[in-house]
């Protein structure tokens, strides 16, 4: 599922294709996703684009009267093609750009979306989102003083987008194990020092995943084609039985909250 470095990625390598040029129309081929392609999309014609952002794992392209949101669900992706190429299977949208290019949103399993909003700042979709883990705002001090008195373990407290905007699974087991904690501990047990040793860790991971490109297990692919190259620097996710990198104990592996969870008792406390 693509998380937030793999959004990040995406959102930078379609950024030069699109921002100041015009989308002349969304050849939609697919209206039923997670939910129904709004209308405004299917209609859209020569709308120019002022800009396009990343918010947690939504991307938001915005227009002069309005703003596309898109989601990329577990299996989507998006593609610059310079030349047309006859769509496959699970290529359900086009992005004809003013430019030439064609941004093609690829979804094995349909789990992603793309809606129209008039007005992002009162969208539940966004409001609701928690801080930014690459802001200059999250660090370790925040992350202390907002996790007293939350019974909640540490790796869900992590993936809450309400309370940190994009962590998923991946990241959020790598950053445990780098920062030596263990996932199933209350967040309210973390002391400062600890915490100020997992904000820098959730930082390292996130921004490492980002310059490698994002993680591609299956489906995810970068803009440009190319794979992401992090799953050669984890640590921890997916090595359900085998040694720990570290200390060569076995990783061990319990499911929280419906997620799969890795790290070792040696070295996470």
């Amino acid at each position: 599922m693509p998380e937030l470095p793999e959004v990040e990625i995406t959102y930078k390598g379609i950024y030069p294709w699109i921002v100041g040029h015009y989308i002349n129309k969304i050849l939609v081929r697919t209206m039923y996703l997670r939910v129904q392609v709004s209308d405004e999309i299917c209609m859209l014609r020569n709308e120019y684009v002022i800009n396009v952002y990343r918010r947690a794992k939504y991307l938001l392209f915005k227009l002069n009267y309005g703003w596309i949101i898109g989601h990329l669900g577990m299996t989507g992706r998006l593609k610059v093609l310079k030349t047309w190429q006859n769509p496959e299977k699970h290529d359900h949208l086009d992005f004809l750009i003013s430019n030439k290019c064609i941004i093609r949103y690829t979804d094995s399993r349909r789990f992603g979306f793309w809606i129209w909003k008039n007005d992002i700042y009162v969208t539940n979709l966004l409001i609701t989102l928690g801080i930014e883990p690459l802001s200059s705002e999250f660090n370790g001090h925040w992350l202390f003083n907002k996790s007293r008195d939350r019974h909640k373990l540490i790796k869900l407290w992590l993936m809450d987008a309400k309370i940190i905007a994009g962590i998923g699974n991946i990241y959020a087991n790598e950053s445990l194990f780098i920062a030596g904690i263990l996932p199933y501990r209350l967040v309210s047990s973390l002391d400062e020092e600890e915490a100020i040793k997992l904000a820098n860790s959730i930082k390292l991971v996130l921004s490492s995943a980002i310059r490698y490109g994002g993680t591609t297990f299956r489906d995810f692919l970068q803009s440009n084609g190319y794979p992401g190259y992090f799953i050669k620097k984890i640590q921890v996710y997916g090595r359900k039985s085998k040694p720990c990198l570290r200390c060569g104990n076995y990783i061990q592996y319990k499911m929280y909250g419906g997620r799969g969870t890795f790290f070792c008792l040696k070295c996470q406390s």
